[in-house]
Protein backbone atom coordinates (compact mmCIF):
# COMPACT_ATOMS: atom_id res chain seq x y z
CA UNK A 1 0.00 0.00 0.00
CA UNK A 2 1.21 3.41 -0.72
CA UNK A 3 0.79 6.01 1.93
CA UNK A 4 0.23 9.01 0.53
CA UNK A 5 0.89 12.65 2.41
CA UNK A 6 -1.94 15.42 2.40
CA UNK A 7 -1.22 18.97 2.84
CA UNK A 8 -4.21 20.59 4.76
CA UNK A 9 -5.77 22.00 1.67
CA UNK A 10 -6.17 18.31 0.33
CA UNK A 11 -9.12 17.45 3.18
CA UNK A 12 -11.66 16.41 1.06
CA UNK A 13 -9.32 13.40 -0.62
CA UNK A 14 -8.25 12.35 2.47
CA UNK A 15 -12.02 12.20 3.90
CA UNK A 16 -12.82 10.40 0.79
CA UNK A 17 -10.09 7.89 2.29
CA UNK A 18 -12.18 7.57 5.71
CA UNK A 19 -15.17 7.27 4.21
CA UNK A 20 -13.95 4.55 1.83
CA UNK A 21 -12.74 2.52 5.35
CA UNK A 22 -8.87 3.46 5.07
CA UNK A 23 -6.90 4.39 7.68
CA UNK A 24 -5.69 8.11 7.72
CA UNK A 25 -3.55 10.20 10.50
CA UNK A 26 -4.20 13.17 11.29
CA UNK A 27 -3.02 16.01 13.13
CA UNK A 28 -3.50 17.62 17.07
CA UNK A 29 -2.64 19.94 19.16
CA UNK A 30 -0.89 17.44 21.11
CA UNK A 31 0.58 14.28 19.30
CA UNK A 32 -0.30 12.41 15.68
CA UNK A 33 -3.81 10.43 15.93
CA UNK A 34 -4.52 7.27 13.37
CA UNK A 35 -7.55 7.65 11.98
CA UNK A 36 -10.52 5.41 11.05
CA UNK A 37 -14.21 5.63 10.42
CA UNK A 38 -15.34 5.19 14.17
CA UNK A 39 -18.54 3.45 12.85
CA UNK A 40 -16.75 0.98 10.60
CA UNK A 41 -15.68 -2.14 12.27
CA UNK A 42 -13.54 -3.30 9.89
CA UNK A 43 -12.01 0.09 9.41
CA UNK A 44 -11.93 0.24 13.43
CA UNK A 45 -10.18 -3.28 13.39
CA UNK A 46 -7.42 -2.26 10.99
CA UNK A 47 -6.34 0.07 13.14
CA UNK A 48 -5.43 -2.49 15.80
CA UNK A 49 -3.36 -4.23 13.15
CA UNK A 50 -1.64 -1.04 11.53
CA UNK A 51 -0.43 -0.37 15.02
CA UNK A 52 0.28 -4.33 16.71
CA UNK A 53 -1.97 -2.89 19.36
CA UNK A 54 -3.89 -5.19 21.45
CA UNK A 55 -7.82 -5.26 21.05
CA UNK A 56 -8.66 -4.47 24.79
CA UNK A 57 -7.07 -1.39 24.64
CA UNK A 58 -9.85 1.14 24.00
CA UNK A 59 -9.45 3.83 21.37
CA UNK A 60 -10.43 7.41 22.06
CA UNK A 61 -13.50 9.02 19.56
CA UNK A 62 -12.56 11.72 18.23
CA UNK A 63 -15.25 14.58 17.27
CA UNK A 64 -16.08 17.88 16.24
CA UNK A 65 -17.95 19.02 18.85
CA UNK A 66 -21.01 18.25 21.65
CA UNK A 67 -23.22 17.62 19.08
CA UNK A 68 -21.43 14.66 17.65
CA UNK A 69 -21.04 13.35 21.33
CA UNK A 70 -24.74 13.24 21.57
CA UNK A 71 -25.70 11.07 18.96
CA UNK A 72 -23.75 8.35 20.65
CA UNK A 73 -23.40 8.92 24.65
CA UNK A 74 -26.02 9.17 26.70
CA UNK A 75 -27.20 12.26 27.94
CA UNK A 76 -24.68 14.65 29.20
CA UNK A 77 -24.15 15.58 32.77
CA UNK A 78 -23.90 18.56 34.65
CA UNK A 79 -20.31 17.77 35.45
CA UNK A 80 -19.70 16.36 31.20
CA UNK A 81 -21.62 20.09 30.44
CA UNK A 82 -19.14 22.26 32.24
CA UNK A 83 -16.06 20.61 31.19
CA UNK A 84 -17.22 20.84 27.47
CA UNK A 85 -17.72 24.13 27.74
CA UNK A 86 -14.62 25.42 29.72
CA UNK A 87 -12.06 23.29 27.65
CA UNK A 88 -13.23 22.03 24.43
CA UNK A 89 -11.87 22.64 21.81
CA UNK A 90 -8.56 21.02 23.30
CA UNK A 91 -6.60 18.52 25.26
CA UNK A 92 -9.20 17.11 27.43
CA UNK A 93 -10.55 13.70 26.60
CA UNK A 94 -13.95 12.65 28.20
CA UNK A 95 -15.12 8.96 29.63
CA UNK A 96 -19.20 8.55 28.93
CA UNK A 97 -21.27 5.94 29.11
CA UNK A 98 -22.89 5.31 25.82
CA UNK A 99 -25.96 4.74 23.91
CA UNK A 100 -26.73 0.87 23.64
CA UNK A 101 -25.67 -0.63 20.52
CA UNK A 102 -24.17 3.15 18.95
CA UNK A 103 -20.45 1.74 18.93
CA UNK A 104 -18.45 -1.40 17.78
CA UNK A 105 -16.62 -3.31 20.68
CA UNK A 106 -13.57 -2.97 18.71
CA UNK A 107 -14.00 0.84 19.77
CA UNK A 108 -14.67 0.40 23.20
CA UNK A 109 -12.35 -2.96 24.18
CA UNK A 110 -16.01 -4.32 25.02
CA UNK A 111 -17.39 -1.65 27.43
CA UNK A 112 -19.85 0.09 27.59
CA UNK A 113 -18.46 3.78 27.56
CA UNK A 114 -16.25 5.43 25.41
CA UNK A 115 -13.25 8.10 25.48
CA UNK A 116 -14.26 11.78 23.59
CA UNK A 117 -12.43 14.15 22.37
CA UNK A 118 -12.50 17.40 20.38
CA UNK A 119 -8.99 18.46 19.80
CA UNK A 120 -8.13 22.08 18.94
CA UNK A 121 -7.00 21.77 15.40
CA UNK A 122 -8.65 23.27 12.75
CA UNK A 123 -7.61 20.36 9.90
CA UNK A 124 -8.82 17.69 11.84
CA UNK A 125 -11.88 19.35 12.76
CA UNK A 126 -12.42 20.31 8.97
CA UNK A 127 -11.51 16.31 7.95
CA UNK A 128 -14.10 14.85 10.79
CA UNK A 129 -16.98 17.21 8.91
CA UNK A 130 -15.97 16.45 5.47
CA UNK A 131 -16.21 12.45 6.36
CA UNK A 132 -18.94 13.30 8.47
CA UNK A 133 -18.45 10.16 10.96
CA UNK A 134 -16.45 10.46 14.09
CA UNK A 135 -13.19 9.01 13.99
CA UNK A 136 -11.22 7.09 16.10
CA UNK A 137 -7.99 9.02 17.28
CA UNK A 138 -5.32 6.67 19.38
CA UNK A 139 -1.10 8.11 18.13
CA UNK A 140 0.07 7.49 15.10
CA UNK A 141 2.81 5.05 15.80
CA UNK A 142 3.80 1.74 16.46
CA UNK A 143 2.01 0.25 19.43
CA UNK A 144 4.86 1.03 22.28
CA UNK A 145 6.87 3.55 20.82
CA UNK A 146 7.20 7.37 21.24
CA UNK A 147 4.22 9.26 20.55
CA UNK A 148 4.36 10.74 17.04
CA UNK A 149 4.60 14.90 17.06
CA UNK A 150 5.55 15.07 13.38
CA UNK A 151 4.30 13.47 10.25
CA UNK A 152 7.75 12.11 9.51
CA UNK A 153 7.53 10.74 12.76
CA UNK A 154 4.28 8.81 11.47
CA UNK A 155 5.69 7.98 8.35
CA UNK A 156 8.39 5.84 9.39
CA UNK A 157 6.22 3.67 11.52
CA UNK A 158 3.26 3.39 9.56
CA UNK A 159 4.47 4.24 5.78
CA UNK A 160 2.66 1.05 3.82
CA UNK A 161 0.62 0.24 6.59
CA UNK A 162 -2.10 3.41 5.82
CA UNK A 163 -3.97 4.99 3.47
CA UNK A 164 -2.60 8.58 4.10
CA UNK A 165 -0.96 11.08 6.55
CA UNK A 166 -2.82 14.80 6.76
CA UNK A 167 0.88 17.05 7.49
CA UNK A 168 0.15 20.33 9.67
CA UNK A 169 3.28 20.63 11.20
CA UNK A 170 4.66 19.93 14.66
CA UNK A 171 2.23 19.01 17.48
CA UNK A 172 2.50 22.10 19.85
CA UNK A 173 1.50 20.41 22.86
CA UNK A 174 3.42 16.98 22.51
CA UNK A 175 2.40 15.21 24.95
CA UNK A 176 -1.14 13.43 24.64
CA UNK A 177 -5.00 14.70 26.24
CA UNK A 178 -5.62 14.02 29.92
CA UNK A 179 -8.28 11.24 29.95
CA UNK A 180 -10.66 11.78 32.62
CA UNK A 181 -13.35 9.31 33.21
CA UNK A 182 -16.77 10.56 34.30
CA UNK A 183 -18.38 7.42 34.65
CA UNK A 184 -16.65 6.75 38.10
CA UNK A 185 -17.86 8.06 41.62
CA UNK A 186 -15.55 10.71 41.99
CA UNK A 187 -14.28 12.12 38.35
CA UNK A 188 -11.06 10.25 38.16
CA UNK A 189 -7.46 11.07 36.15
CA UNK A 190 -7.06 7.95 33.88
CA UNK A 191 -4.07 9.87 31.94
CA UNK A 192 -2.53 12.93 33.11
CA UNK A 193 -1.76 15.74 30.62
CA UNK A 194 -1.88 19.19 29.59
CA UNK A 195 -5.01 19.50 31.24
CA UNK A 196 -4.26 19.16 34.77
CA UNK A 197 -6.21 18.17 38.08
CA UNK A 198 -5.75 22.16 39.16
CA UNK A 199 -7.65 23.43 36.17
CA UNK A 200 -10.13 20.63 36.69
CA UNK A 201 -11.11 21.30 40.20
CA UNK A 202 -12.16 24.87 39.98
CA UNK A 203 -14.84 23.11 37.47
CA UNK A 204 -16.26 20.09 39.00
CA UNK A 205 -15.20 20.16 42.30
CA UNK A 206 -13.07 17.14 43.54
CA UNK A 207 -11.28 14.87 40.79
CA UNK A 208 -9.00 11.88 41.90
CA UNK A 209 -5.91 11.39 40.12
CA UNK A 210 -4.13 8.37 41.57
CA UNK A 211 -5.27 5.60 38.88
CA UNK A 212 -2.91 5.43 36.23
CA UNK A 213 -2.64 1.41 35.45
CA UNK A 214 -4.16 -1.50 35.70
CA UNK A 215 -4.01 -5.17 36.24
CA UNK A 216 -3.07 -7.71 34.63
CA UNK A 217 -6.67 -8.88 34.22
CA UNK A 218 -8.39 -5.89 34.44
CA UNK A 219 -9.82 -3.91 31.17
CA UNK A 220 -8.51 -0.75 30.98
CA UNK A 221 -11.12 2.02 30.47
CA UNK A 222 -8.52 4.30 28.46
CA UNK A 223 -5.51 3.85 26.37
CA UNK A 224 -2.20 3.96 27.81
CA UNK A 225 -2.90 2.39 31.27
CA UNK A 226 -2.00 -1.56 31.00
CA UNK A 227 1.03 -2.30 28.25
CA UNK A 228 4.44 -0.44 28.36
CA UNK A 229 4.06 2.86 25.94
CA UNK A 230 6.57 5.45 24.53
CA UNK A 231 9.41 3.08 24.22
CA UNK A 232 12.50 4.19 22.25
CA UNK A 233 15.03 1.41 20.99
CA UNK A 234 17.57 2.07 23.75
CA UNK A 235 16.65 2.15 27.74
CA UNK A 236 15.84 5.37 28.72
CA UNK A 237 16.99 6.05 32.42
CA UNK A 238 15.30 8.97 34.58
CA UNK A 239 17.91 11.33 36.29
CA UNK A 240 15.42 12.39 39.45
CA UNK A 241 17.78 15.21 40.75
CA UNK A 242 19.34 18.14 38.78
CA UNK A 243 22.54 17.22 41.05
CA UNK A 244 22.29 13.82 40.14
CA UNK A 245 23.68 14.44 36.40
CA UNK A 246 27.62 14.91 37.50
CA UNK A 247 27.30 11.05 38.75
CA UNK A 248 25.04 10.21 35.84
CA UNK A 249 27.24 11.68 33.12
CA UNK A 250 30.22 9.76 34.65
CA UNK A 251 28.65 6.75 34.64
CA UNK A 252 27.90 7.51 30.86
CA UNK A 253 31.52 8.56 30.05
CA UNK A 254 32.41 4.42 31.51
CA UNK A 255 30.53 2.92 28.88
CA UNK A 256 31.88 1.22 25.83
CA UNK A 257 28.88 2.37 23.55
CA UNK A 258 27.29 5.97 22.86
CA UNK A 259 24.28 7.68 25.67
CA UNK A 260 22.45 10.34 24.95
CA UNK A 261 21.24 13.24 26.78
CA UNK A 262 18.03 14.75 27.32
CA UNK A 263 17.75 17.46 29.54
CA UNK A 264 16.71 21.12 29.90
CA UNK A 265 19.21 23.95 28.57
CA UNK A 266 20.65 25.28 31.64
CA UNK A 267 21.52 21.36 32.80
CA UNK A 268 23.20 21.09 29.81
CA UNK A 269 25.13 24.19 29.99
CA UNK A 270 26.39 23.19 33.69
CA UNK A 271 27.83 20.36 32.89
CA UNK A 272 30.78 18.72 30.82
CA UNK A 273 29.50 16.23 28.37
CA UNK A 274 31.93 12.89 28.06
CA UNK A 275 32.92 12.57 24.19
CA UNK A 276 30.40 9.57 24.09
CA UNK A 277 27.68 11.28 25.28
CA UNK A 278 25.15 13.27 22.83
CA UNK A 279 22.87 16.07 24.15
CA UNK A 280 19.44 16.59 23.39
CA UNK A 281 17.69 20.27 24.56
CA UNK A 282 14.33 19.92 26.12
CA UNK A 283 14.15 23.77 25.79
CA UNK A 284 14.41 25.75 28.65
CA UNK A 285 11.45 24.79 31.15
CA UNK A 286 9.11 21.92 31.83
CA UNK A 287 6.79 23.00 29.44
CA UNK A 288 9.15 23.12 26.35
CA UNK A 289 10.19 19.96 28.05
CA UNK A 290 6.94 18.15 27.79
CA UNK A 291 6.73 19.33 24.05
CA UNK A 292 10.29 17.54 23.27
CA UNK A 293 9.87 14.45 24.89
CA UNK A 294 8.89 12.32 22.42
CA UNK A 295 10.47 14.11 19.67
CA UNK A 296 14.11 13.62 21.32
CA UNK A 297 13.19 10.38 22.13
CA UNK A 298 12.12 9.73 18.31
CA UNK A 299 15.58 11.44 17.21
CA UNK A 300 17.65 9.40 18.91
CA UNK A 301 15.94 6.31 17.57
CA UNK A 302 15.73 7.68 14.16
CA UNK A 303 18.75 9.98 13.70
CA UNK A 304 21.50 9.36 16.64
CA UNK A 305 20.83 5.62 17.59
CA UNK A 306 22.59 5.17 21.14
CA UNK A 307 22.28 2.72 23.79
CA UNK A 308 20.91 4.52 26.73
CA UNK A 309 19.33 7.86 27.15
CA UNK A 310 19.72 9.85 30.23
CA UNK A 311 16.29 11.75 30.69
CA UNK A 312 15.31 14.74 33.21
CA UNK A 313 12.90 14.03 35.52
CA UNK A 314 10.88 16.81 36.88
CA UNK A 315 8.28 17.08 40.39
CA UNK A 316 5.14 15.08 39.63
CA UNK A 317 2.65 17.86 39.68
CA UNK A 318 0.97 20.01 37.57
CA UNK A 319 2.33 19.43 33.72
CA UNK A 320 5.12 17.66 35.26
CA UNK A 321 2.83 14.54 36.33
CA UNK A 322 1.86 14.00 32.46
CA UNK A 323 5.25 14.73 32.03
CA UNK A 324 6.54 12.01 34.59
CA UNK A 325 3.62 9.55 33.39
CA UNK A 326 5.46 9.28 29.28
CA UNK A 327 8.57 9.49 30.86
CA UNK A 328 8.29 6.84 33.49
CA UNK A 329 6.83 4.22 30.85
CA UNK A 330 9.22 5.19 28.43
CA UNK A 331 11.84 4.09 30.85
CA UNK A 332 10.09 0.91 32.18
CA UNK A 333 9.88 2.67 35.69
CA UNK A 334 14.52 2.68 35.30
CA UNK A 335 15.85 5.90 37.48
CA UNK A 336 19.62 6.13 36.97
CA UNK A 337 21.14 5.31 40.73
CA UNK A 338 24.38 7.18 41.66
Amino acid sequence: METQIFEPDQIEAAAALLKAGQLVSFPTETVYGLGADATNEAAVKQVYAAKGRPSDNPLIVTVTGQAMVEQYAEPLSAKAQALIDAFWPGSLTLILNLQPGKLSKAVTGGLSTAAFRNPANQTTLALIQAAGVPIVGPSANTSGKPSPTLAQHVYHDLKGKIAGIVDDGPAQVGVESTILDLTADVPTILRPGAVTEEDLEPVIGTVRSTHHKVGKTEVPKAPGMKYKHYAPNAQVYIVDHESDWPAALAWAQAQAYPVGAMAVDHVLAANQLPANVEAYTLGPDLASASHRLFAGLRHFDLESPVKGILTQGFADSGLGAAYMNRLNKSAGQVHFQR
